[in-house]
């Protein structure tokens, strides 16, 4: 077979790139995630009517266009699952403008140039969860989970088709380009581990959110024009979900932020490390009456080990004749040292309903309480924001959430407040212009004067 010159090759990847950075621009990204479809050399995929402009690929036309494609590739499937991805990610971190040394997506170029890639520019984000089940039904084969480390270690049978899914961690912020960097090196090192087995394969690389939301635009002239400023659609992270033995759902756990702090360093942010699809349960465990979430971490606040657990406990209170979940325990284990904090007091709700308060923390709100006065506890400031979880009665999603503000707030009683005193104003001004009386007596004009005698 004729090998395509290089520079050719550099061409066509670099006119795939600049064809995503006039998407970025014309297409309209929110709810939206780009899809990249490319197959390891010698194959080709098959030519496909591209979507046209503005055109959101989801549901039939998707299934559509990843069963075609199978039909000419390897069906030896590679699936990079990322948190989020957006065509910003593309435009901002990519070789779009010929700086390839700066680039995050080296090796993603690099395997582009040596096939004919398909590239959906705007998928729904709400059908990137159906990628990997369309292809689990066109293959007849379940999907393997496993790291880019483990590849290398598989027994890669090609006589049968082979779905491969590796997650790949995201979050947006200062720190994005060093975090694409690395999936990019972990996409090129399981490429390299397929090359090195001889595995033929058909990679697709996509996000299960948008990392980045911008307004919806036309066409490109309008971004230079006048705009509507409108509120932008924040990407929802999933909650950190874990199932009984049945594989059930038995606890749901969310949150924005889980910050926490020590005397002897500042705050750290758990939620970027919770709900990105990498932290670890194990040890937890879930029954009728004590449900118990543990979150797993390493090298927290220089902290080797670190643990973060919530321990909840279903309890039938006869004056309620009801039974209610009550958050017994927050327990932070590190380096073989513990920190108890009891939050039966303010953390709890109805056993079929969830919890949810806006601030949760031993500082300001309150709901945690060092267990003892010596506990390791005092040394320890949490706060968790918008923060939910559920022990009991999960049925797939949060329950009615019980929140923990109390009907009249803050804001409620200064409304209240207010329209008393103007109804206090009102009031007294009526009873003044009550009480106003026309004069009995006037002084007649005809008549005489009064006199008023003047004395020395």
């Amino acid at each position: 077979m004729a090998e395509v010159p290089s520079r050719s090759r550099c061409s066509s990847a670099m006119e795939k790139f600049a064809v995503l950075f006039v998407f970025s621009l014309l297409y309209t990204c929110r709810a939206q995630v780009p899809l990249i479809m490319w197959t390891s050399n010698g194959y080709t995929l098959p030519t496909l009517l591209e979507p046209s402009a503005g055109e959101i690929v989801s549901g039939a036309k998707l299934a559509s266009y990843l069963k075609t494609a199978l039909t000419t590739s390897p069906r030896n499937v590679l699936l990079f699952l990322q948190d989020e991805l957006s065509m910003d990610d593309f435009t901002a971190y990519g070789g779009v403008y010929g700086n390839k040394e700066d680039s995050a997506f080296v090796n993603l170029e690099s395997a582009l140039q040596a096939s004919t890639p398909m590239v959906l520019p705007a998928l729904a984000w709400t059908a990137a969860d159906s990628v990997e089940k369309i292809f689990q039904q066109e293959l007849a084969v379940p999907a393997l989970i496993t790291a880019a480390s483990e590849i290398s270690q598989l027994q890669l049978n090609t006589a049968q088709p082979l779905l491969l899914v590796i997650r790949l961690p995201y979050t947006a912020g200062a720190n994005s380009k060093e975090l694409l960097r690395k999936n990019d090196e972990t996409i090129g090192n399981v490429l390299t581990a397929l090359r090195a087995q001889s595995v033929p394969y058909t990679a697709v690389y996509t996000g299960l959110r948008p990392s980045h939301v911008i307004q919806d635009t036309s066409t490109a002239w309008e971004l230079a024009g006048r705009s509507l400023l409108q509120a932008t659609e924040p990407a929802v992270k999933p909650p950190v979900t874990f199932n009984n033995t049945e594989g059930k759902s038995c606890i749901l756990l969310w949150a924005d932020k889980l910050n926490v702090a020590h005397d002897k360093g500042g705050f750290f942010d758990l939620g970027s490390l919770t709900f990105n699809g990498s932290v670890s349960l194990d040890g937890s465990s879930c029954n009728e009456t004590v449900s118990r979430l543990v979150l797993n971490y390493q090298n927290v606040l220089n902290f080797k080990s670190f643990q973060l657990i919530f321990t909840m406990r279903k309890i039938f209170f006869p004056v309620s004749a009801r039974n209610w979940a009550v958050m017994e325990r927050v327990q932070l284990n590190y380096d073989g040292q513990t920190a108890n904090f009891n939050g039966s007091r303010g953390i709890y709700s109805p056993a079929e309903y969830s919890f949810h308060c806006q601030i949760v923390s031993n500082t300001q709100s309150a709901l945690l309480v060092p267990r003892t006065v010596t506990d390791n506890a005092t040394h320890w400031s949490i706060l968790f924001t918008d923060f939910q979880i559920q022990g009991f009665n999960v049925t797939g999603d949060f329950s009615y959430a019980s929140d923990c503000a109390s009907f009249f707030t803050p804001g409620i009683w200064m409304g209240l407040l207010t329209s008393l005193l103007m109804v206090f104003i009102l009031a007294y001004g009526l009873h003044m212009i009550m009480q106003l009386h026309t004069m009995d007596r006037f002084d007649d004009p005809k008549g005489p004067s009064i006199s008023v005698p003047q004395t020395e």
